[in-house]
């Protein structure tokens, strides 16, 4: 089955060694190795179609928002990687079923290939926050498929009531669409700004991933670890638990990835620092080049989900103050890291004033340790420039 093949693009794996024993590496190599493994872009460009496409498989998910204050977090992390991409390029993928969007680390953009994955998540009706829509409007279910049937693509504002009554209560409407939406039986083939369009699976997913056998549970978690070994380079088993939001922890995955160390796909690797062990694809390169790229970064990038790994091997204290009070943040409402070859050096407030075609840099904070220089300006200059054309804005303001 697709959905279950090893990751798709994973590296050329090295020739093992015949000395067996457990490798380590520094913890210099792996945060080298971690970075890498994001494939951020070295320098401003513009991305096709298909590579973002090719950067949503490479990443195994990449996480939505629905905060603008800057641009939303996808476009942010895609860019960073493929470059300026033309607007609506998501929606259409998701239109030609080349992408779909569910759970992941949270709801997220996932390669299509994998739907077989999340399809059995599907059928235990995904995350459960739509409440007991299904117990108290059953009847909105066939209504909700049967008007999509006819009409096409949908959003939640087409099922909205009226002062004057109507046919639809838009709260148990709205929870119907999010219950179908989980349950697998509405996907989601576009958007119209960030609103949802909800059409039918069969006019969306190829059929022969809708047709595909659901994977047991071991095929599933030994396929999601794979791939979150190899979109993030290195990571912990606990790790891999947050990059999916699997439920169960460690004791849950550990079974699986003792079965993929003993069949030589994973690799445990101890790090001097004498922390937890790292898993790596087997054969991996433990000494890799340094980093060169300087990119702001999402604070929802898929490189700082893990906060404790974050902490071990950036030294970086992630903090996301969007929904404190304002005088409870430290650093800002929507802050960017900024990242410079292997570091993260500062952390930027921005804000994009759209109707002036602005990008505002409120305020960058050096990390500790972090000196002033002309180098770290012009980095950050570029850094700017990039976010800049990324949000469609015509100059930066510092």
């Amino acid at each position: 089955m697709r959905g279950c093949a090893s990751p798709v693009g994973s590296p050329l794996l090295a020739k093992r060694s015949e000395n067996t024993s457990v490798r380590t590496l520094s913890l210099t190599a792996l945060r080298r190795i971690a970075i890498a493994a994001q494939g951020y872009a070295t320098r401003s460009r513009t991305g096709t179609p298909r590579e973002v496409e090719a950067a949503v498989r490479r990443l195994s998910c990449v996480q939505l928002d629905s905060i603008s204050a800057v641009e939303r977090s996808h476009r942010i992390a895609l860019t960073s990687r493929v470059g300026t991409y033309r607007p609506g390029t998501v929606g259409r993928l998701l239109s030609q079923g080349r992408v779909f969007e569910y759970w992941g680390h949270e709801a997220c953009l996932l390669p299509v290939d994998d739907w077989p994955l999340f399809a059995a998540q599907m059928h235990q009706g995904g995350r459960r926050w739509y409440g007991d829509v299904g117990k108290t409007h059953p009847h909105l279910a066939e209504e909700i498929l049967a008007e999509i049937r006819e009409r096409g693509p949908l959003g939640s504002r087409h099922f909205e009531g009226t002062s004057e009554g109507g046919m639809w209560n838009w709260k148990p409407a709205k929870a119907m669409l999010d219950r179908l939406w989980n349950h697998g039986d509405l996907v989601i083939a576009g958007r119209q700004g960030f609103q949802r369009l909800y059409d039918l699976p069969e006019r969306v997913i190829p059929k022969a991933l809708l047709d595909a056998p659901l994977p047991d549970e071991t095929v599933r978690l030994r396929a999601l670890v794979q791939r979150a070994v190899v979109a993030r380079g290195a990571l912990t088993e606990a790790g891999v638990v947050e990059h999916w939001r699997l439920r169960g922890g460690v004791a849950r995955i550990r079974p699986v990835v003792d079965a993929l160390v003993a069949d030589g796909l994973v690799e445990r690797v101890l790090v001097e620092d004498g922390g937890a062990p790292v898993l790596v694809p087997a054969g991996a390169d433990l000494e890799p080049a340094v980093p060169t790229a300087a990119v702001l970064l999402s604070p929802f990038d898929n490189l700082l989900w893990d906060r404790p790994f974050a902490r071990r091997v950036l030294g970086f204290d992630h903090l996301i103050e969007v929904y404190k009070k304002e005088h409870e943040r430290r650093y800002g409402y929507y802050v960017l890291p900024f990242l410079r070859g292997d570091r993260i050096v500062g952390r930027a407030d921005l804000k994009s004033e759209r109707g002036e075609g602005l990008l505002v840099l409120r305020a960058f904070h050096r990390e500790p340790g972090v000196r002033a220089s002309a180098a770290l300006d012009d980095a950050l200059d570029r850094a700017l420039d990039r976010l800049r054309r990324a949000c469609g804005l015509d100059s930066v303001h510092r």
